[in-house]
């Protein structure tokens, strides 16, 4: 297993959740039409996790007051799928590594969006499950 990017072990770590949060809200922003107004991140070993609050659009919210909120849930897990790739390219251009794991939660109350990432090389999965894991879907 080959050491992560030094960027990420000396002095610089700041900046690199910085580009994540940054890249994360931008990306929402930008397909959403509004982003949300909070955002944190944190990057240990070989685990990313990006925390962004806020941003429900004016449907969603009115989904929301309406009771329809396991619509909202639903229709945004489906969005995040989609943008999976895009995701993983901000935080493989923050980290200099590999995204090879992607899992997504959201909640109403208080709202929160959860992106959750792990990075190779890890201990935690065999080089030819990654390998097997990029396969064409």
């Amino acid at each position: 297993m080959s050491p992560p990017d030094t960027r990420t072990q000396f002095g610089a770590r700041g900046d690199v959740l910085t580009e994540i949060s940054d890249g994360m809200v931008a990306l929402l922003r930008e397909f959403y039409g509004r982003g949300p107004t909070r955002a944190k991140s944190y990057y240990e070993d070989d685990l990313v996790v990006c925390v962004l609050r806020g941003g429900f659009s004016r449907v969603e919210q009115t989904l929301l007051e309406g009771g329809r909120g396991s619509a909202v849930i639903q229709q945004r897990m489906e969005f995040q799928e989609l943008m999976r790739e895009r995701f993983e390219a901000v935080v493989e251009h923050a980290t200099g590594r590999r995204a090879i794991g992607f899992m997504s939660g959201n909640q109403q109350h208080p709202d929160m969006m959860c992106e959750v990432f792990i990075l190779g090389p890890t201990d935690l999965v065999d080089e030819h499950e990654i390998t097997a894991s990029r396969a064409p879907r």
